[in-house]
């Protein structure tokens, strides 16, 4: 692996073709660049700007390539230099080549000149919506393994890849609340059966040993507070109509105290490991436990018992311990739940006062209209929508763990734009880190990751997705509102773009071509002249000026 080869003198054909040419150049720049990993010291080159360390890419096969990452070196992107005005920073991922590539570029005049174009879009900061709350990933018991396995060099490396002012700056981290499916066992903190006073609550080691440890060391690294709330998936079995962590059951109505009492316990205990949550969601995917046989880690709410239970147990249990200022999202499930679930229960005048946002998951999002996105919001307006948990290969016919899908990039990237252009607030993905077979899942529902662990080399490897989520966090900041950016006549179907005003002034276009072909773009700015741009095939893109 990974260094450059001898060419052949010898069978080689009388004719080399234009395909024969291009794979040796495609093989020659990987290898060049996987010799960085095994070198003892770095040049970045010039056209990775900002002193970017570049990917060091690994083929595993797929669609695209992977970013191997050691306990010595790790590609990153520090933050922009912004240039001056007039001249906008671009950063490029495709499936051929690049990951963050970064080039600088003037302004066009008004007119785009002999620019053939097929897309024209105009940018208007005047026109704003909603306010971005952030980007970031679950801190699950099986993340906080898999990143520990890893020796302590390559461990802050990993952390550094999401939290830090190198990496993609995430400001957003969802914990789970006792055991969930990316656990190696099933456990609540209070399963001594009857025990309604909860006097036997106690954290695990789960929390102990792996998550408050790695939260701890990500929190250390962040150069923004880290927002954490908790989910969780299941009451104690016995307080459940059917004894059990899964399966068909619901919470019985006779510990609908108890259950919101374990919310103040946990929050209590965290705060004891020093550690705040900022948010709580009510309850993970709350239709699993309708299902009969589900097979991991769930307990089944209506949208009608949701209600009663939140205003009548878990709301005032949550002031009355002075939580009252933790945020609450309802549902922690599927788009298709809009706008039913939250007319349900925010309609309840004493329910909706202890409500703040919407959490929604995207495993159907591409059976639903977003327009139950713009419906929801229209309906109640003063509460967020915030996407709390995606994953790839979760289908019954996928593979858990493709080594450079980059098809998982556009499934990301087109999600997150989708939902951003109809009012949701931010994305925050699943595991931040599994292993090779994509677990450990107590119950066998492995999936996919943006980084992957490999233990046994001491390596782990950043899929595309990884890339997706960071075209986002890094250069859209908490705080952002999302501006105009309409486009002119016919668009093609497989284009797909947001933008972005920040806090600090600058302005960021994110731009994802699905299709096998270039496009030649414009973006109109005012004050500023066109943004003249070439969105290759199969690529990603953010572009960032002041």
């Amino acid at each position: 692996m990974g260094l450059i080869k001898e060419t052949a003198v010898i069978n080689k054909p009388a004719v080399i073709t234009d395909k024969d040419k291009e794979e040796l150049r495609n093989r020659i720049t990987r290898d060049k660049k996987e010799m960085v990993l095994h070198a003892s010291f770095y040049s970045t080159p010039k056209c990775w700007g900002q002193q970017q360390k570049p990917c060091v890419p690994r083929d595993f096969g797929e669609s695209s390539f992977v970013c191997v990452c050691n306990s010595s070196y790790c590609d990153d992107l520090p933050p922009p230099t912004l240039p001056p005005e007039g001249q906008y920073l671009l950063y490029t991922s495709d499936r051929a080549e690049n990951r963050f590539y970064a080039t600088q570029d003037f302004f066009a005049g008004r007119e785009a000149g002999p620019w053939s174009r097929s897309v024209d879009l105009t940018l208007d900061v005047d026109q704003q919506y909603q306010s971005v709350m952030g980007w970031g990933g679950a801190f699950t018991d099986a993340t906080s393994l898999n990143i520990l396995s890893l020796s302590p060099p390559a461990q802050d490396l990993l952390l550094r890849s999401y939290f830090s002012s190198s990496g993609l700056e995430y400001n957003l981290g969802r914990i789970n609340m006792g055991g969930c499916d990316f656990s190696w066992r099933t456990y609540t903190y209070a399963d001594t059966e009857g025990d309604v006073e909860l006097e036997t609550f106690e954290l695990q080691p789960e929390d102990l040993e792996y998550k408050i440890p790695v939260i701890h060391r990500a929190l250390s690294m962040s150069p923004v507070p880290l927002k954490l709330f908790a989910s969780p998936w299941t009451a104690p079995p016995w307080m459940k109509t059917n004894n059990d962590y899964h399966g068909y059951g619901q919470l019985l109505p006779e510990m609908y105290q108890p259950w919101a009492n374990y919310f103040v316990k946990f929050l209590q205990s965290y705060a004891a490991q020093n550690l705040s949550m900022w948010g709580l969601t009510t309850q993970n995917e709350p239709l699993d436990g309708y299902i009969p046989g589900f097979t991991f880690n769930c307990m089944g709410w209506t949208a009608a018992q949701q209600r009663q239970w939140v205003a009548e147990n878990l709301g005032p249990t949550l002031e009355a311990a002075g939580y009252g200022d933790v945020i609450l999202m309802i549902l922690d499930d599927q788009r298709i739940n809009l706008p039913d679930w939250p007319i349900e229960v925010l309609a309840n005048s004493t329910a909706s006062q202890y409500v703040d946002g919407i959490a929604l998951h995207w495993y159907v999002d591409q059976y639903v209209d977003p327009k139950r996105l713009n419906q929801t919001h229209n309906l109640f307006p003063e509460y967020f929508m915030l996407n709390t948990e995606a994953c790839e290969g979760t289908g019954p016919l996928e593979t858990n763990v493709v080594l450079g899908s980059w098809e998982r990039l556009e499934n990301y990237a087109y999600d997150i734009i989708t939902d951003m252009n109809h009012w949701v607030t931010g994305w925050v993905d699943w595991n931040l880190a599994l292993d090779m077979t994509g677990g450990p899942n107590w119950a066998d529902f492995n999936t996919d990751s943006p980084i992957i662990v490999n233990q046994e080399t001491d390596e782990f490897y950043k899929n595309p997705m990884f890339y997706a989520m960071g075209h986002f966090s890094k250069f859209v900041k908490e705080g952002a509102v999302r501006v105009g950016l309409t486009g002119h006549g016919s668009q093609p179907s497989a284009l797909d773009y947001t933008a972005f005003l920040n806090p600090d002034g600058t302005k960021a276009i994110v731009i994802l071509n699905r299709s096998d072909e270039e496009v030649m773009m414009t973006v109109g700015v005012s004050d500023r002249g066109t943004l003249a741009l070439t969105i290759g095939p199969r690529s990603l893109h953010t572009a960032l000026f002041a």
